[in-house]
């Protein structure tokens, strides 16, 4: 027993020793600035700052590769994904799209602002003619007109085994009459029982599981007035999934069927100075899951929801943005978006709220916890019950501070600020309200 007890001791006390030489090591290490860092291989937190890096033009008449579709743009980043990555410059022109962009790592798109656009063809929608099966990588259509090889399109189908909502993006990569192969396998059921389609519907720019890119100073239109509705879970003229490190700065993105720019599960995306406007769906995204979105200095005008948090939106900041004229919510947050601050916004002309806090009863705490509002003005909002910002369902943990709500119009029914029955712990401090109705309707109190 004694030696048992004594080998147990050594053991014990040499791997304390070891976990804590080991973390103070990392804690030098960290400690320690780079100054000069070198190129060093494997190393991708720490670059030198170079003059000159490896840079593709592309021009509709001029440039190192020349065209005006997603082709030349497409053989542009693939060719500086091959080099570990590079700026692609996009030269003044329209450069009209059938398929994504679909963006590697390590890739800077820089535009030449507004006379750079990107833009897409009208959409089509055909039937399927013929059954497909999960593991089939081919479909059968009931006309092919419209449709190319190289198209980029969404398959949408009921679900035959329990009527959900089927969706799959793929590309036509080869055809015989009106069957097409697609680039990868359906891996869902699509049966005529299902009324499945195919459109050609498809994000601008888009990208899946990838990292460090930077795009800036582009136009990006989505020519909505010719082009079917794509959720914006699937789609918009921006369209992420599971991405780290993106950022997007001087962009216009605008007139797309969805949104204008929609990350899902994505952590660590900036979105500086960009103008997301005149979208039928949602100005910014932040998509479920995604963690410490950084939205600053946006213009987010006339689209349904000017900024949607969706499901599980941390540690988030939307600051210095002017959100305008958004047709339901200048911003909307709700099922466990917690942690985040809403500060210096200016939100004028809501359709129904300004501000709202959604009831997502969908679980035991699933409410948008622990937010803070700080110094934003909200300004005309709603109808003539319109509310200013609105608190549903079992929110907590709130606090709002220095915020001014406005209205200049007539009072009429109109609410400062709305607090539900059950919401709990919310924090008021400074805020102020002039020409509303009532400044604040606490049914908490009655």
């Amino acid at each position: 027993m004694h030696n048992s007890f004594d080998r147990r001791s050594f053991l014990a006390t040499t791997i304390s020793t070891s976990l804590l030489a080991a973390t103070s090591a990392t804690s030098k290490a960290e400690d320690t600035a780079v100054d000069h860092p070198r190129a060093t291989d494997g190393d991708q937190r720490f670059e030198p700052a170079w003059e000159e890096k490896l840079t593709v033009t592309v021009g509709a008449k001029q440039g190192d590769l020349i065209g005006h579709d997603d082709r030349v743009l497409q053989a542009a980043v693939d060719y500086l994904r091959r080099f570990g990555g590079g700026t692609v410059k996009v030269l003044p022109g329209t450069y009209t799209l059938r398929n994504s962009v679909h963006l590697p790592s390590g890739i800077r798109i820089l535009g030449s602002g507004p006379e750079s656009v990107i833009t897409k063809t009208a959409s089509v929608r055909v039937k399927l003619a013929e059954d497909s099966d999960w593991y089939d990588q081919e479909i059968t259509l009931t006309k092919a007109e419209g449709l190319r090889v190289g198209d980029g399109i969404v398959l949408q189908a009921k679900n035959p085994h329990d009527g959900s909502q089927t969706v799959i993006k793929r590309t036509l990569v080869a055809r015989s009459g009106n069957r097409f192969k697609l680039n990868a396998g359906l891996r869902k059921n699509l049966w005529l029982s299902g009324q499945p389609t195919c459109a050609s519907l498809f994000p601008l720019l888009t990208s899946e599981r990838t990292s460090d890119v930077v795009i800036e100073n582009i136009t990006l239109d989505g020519n909505q007035a010719n082009n079917e509705n794509l959720n914006g879970n699937y789609g918009g003229n921006i369209f992420l999934q599971d991405c780290n490190r993106y950022t997007f700065r001087n962009v216009e993105s605008r007139n797309y069927n969805g949104d204008g720019i929609s990350f899902q599960i994505c952590h660590d995306v900036v979105v500086d100075n960009c103008y997301s406007h005149d979208n039928a769906g949602l100005g910014v995204h932040p998509g479920s899951g995604s963690q410490r979105p950084q939205l600053r200095g946006n213009r987010l005008a006339r689209n349904n929801i000017g900024l949607f948090w969706c499901w599980g939106v941390k540690y988030g900041i939307a600051e210095d943005n002017k959100i305008t004229d958004n047709r339901d919510y200048g911003i909307s947050i709700g099922h466990n978006d917690t942690d985040n601050v809403m500060r210096n916004n200016w939100i004028e002309g809501s359709g129904r709220v300004g501000i709202l806090f959604r009831n997502d009863a969908r679980g035991a705490d699933f409410w948008a916890n622990r937010n803070v509002l700080e110094g934003n003005t909200i300004l005309n909002s709603g109808d003539e019950k319109g509310i200013a910002i609105d608190i549903q369902g079992n929110t907590k943990d709130l606090t709002l501070r220095n915020n001014q709500v406005r209205e200049t119009r007539a009072p009429m029914q109109r609410i400062g600020l709305r607090i539900s029955e059950k919401s709990e712990r919310i924090t008021l401090a400074d805020n102020t309200y002039a020409g509303v109705a009532t400044q604040v309707l606490d049914l908490r109190q009655t």
